[in-house]
């Protein structure tokens, strides 16, 4: 592990050592946790500096109050749709660019 007083110098070597290598299962199994999470922190985030309970995010969806707050656990991850919806319900829209496709093949 590559550190200088506990500050991470190469993140890609540390978990490239955990996790395995891009392309390896185990690697793929950490890469989609660590993205539920960070998506269920955000979106969570986003909620709460908008003032709206997990209820009403709920209602505007159409969902209940359980499933929001299983997405922002992190123990569900919400369909494509489902997740496009509560972007739209918090105000918010989703943009693609080039430079954010790394691993994803054309």
């Amino acid at each position: 592990m590559q550190t200088n007083d506990h500050k991470i110098q190469d993140y890609s070597a540390v978990l490239e050592s955990k996790y395995g290598a891009h392309g390896t299962p185990e690697r793929a199994k950490f890469d989609e946790e660590a993205y539920t999470f960070y998506t269920s922190q955000i979106l969570s985030d986003i909620r709460k500096n908008a003032r709206l309970t997990q209820s009403e995010l709920a209602k505007r969806i159409g969902a209940d109050k359980s499933y929001i707050s299983r997405i922002e656990k992190g123990d569900t991850i919400p369909s494509v749709a489902t997740f496009y919806r509560i972007v739209a319900a918090l105000g918010l829209s989703v943009e693609l660019h080039p430079t954010m496709s790394r691993g994803l093949v054309p």
